[in-house]
């Protein structure tokens, strides 16, 4: 990678699938960032596992060692910014920041979310979808505020609601539109540059 390459740290709880993503994406310099860290809440899981494959360093911040939930954040903030992030990306990080972390890292934290925001906020995207008969599900990435998948819109992908469709099934399609657009998405960020004002997103 060239010193110009933005840096990434990445947030992860589980497979690691779209951290996987990407890390192959910026395996190519044109794609204009490298993962300088992969951060997580526990031990033991693919995502990190990937990130040791990558020679990635990872650091693991656990709530359950910390005496309050403030505690917690103020060790994610310190330990992600020691990698001097120019964007951090949480891929299924299932952790909720709290305000200092969104303080250093508010305008620059992205999330990625199972529905079309602000449509079926939380953890059930596509079955609360599916139970609402939409036609249309999707995907949202967003920058991150203080609400739960809140935040200002950076881009969104409709995925197409099959009349067999059946939870496992949307998701699937949802997760490959999601990680598509995201992996889009960080590279038009890293290298175009972006703003936010009045809720609106503007890349460039």
């Amino acid at each position: 990678m060239t010193s110009s390459a933005a840096r990434l740290v990445v947030l992860v709880s589980g497979s690691g699938s779209n951290l996987q993503a990407l890390l192959d994406a910026t395996a190519d310099p044109a794609y204009g960032a490298e993962v300088v860290a992969v951060g997580a809440d526990r031990d033991g899981i693919a995502g990190l596992e990937r990130a040791v494959a990558a020679g990635v360093p990872t650091f693991v911040t656990r709530v359950g060692d910390h005496p309050t939930r403030a505690d917690w954040d103020a060790a994610l903030t310190a330990q992600v910014a020691a990698y001097r992030p120019d964007l951090v990306v949480s891929a299924g990080f299932l952790k909720l920041v709290g305000a200092r972390f969104l303080d250093a890292f508010g305008d620059r934290y992205v999330n990625t979310h199972n529905s079309l925001l602000p449509a079926f906020p939380g953890m059930n995207g596509p079955r609360d979808a599916l139970a609402y008969g939409v036609k249309l599900a999707g995907a949202t990435l967003f920058f991150v505020d203080a609400g739960v998948d809140t935040g200002p819109i950076v881009a969104q992908v409709a995925v197409p609601v099959e009349p067999d469709d059946d939870e496992a099934s949307l998701t699937e399609r949802i997760k490959q539109a999601e990680r598509a657009q995201l992996v889009e998405y960080v590279g038009r960020l890293v290298r175009h540059g972006w703003s936010i004002s009045h809720r609106k997103v503007t890349i460039g």
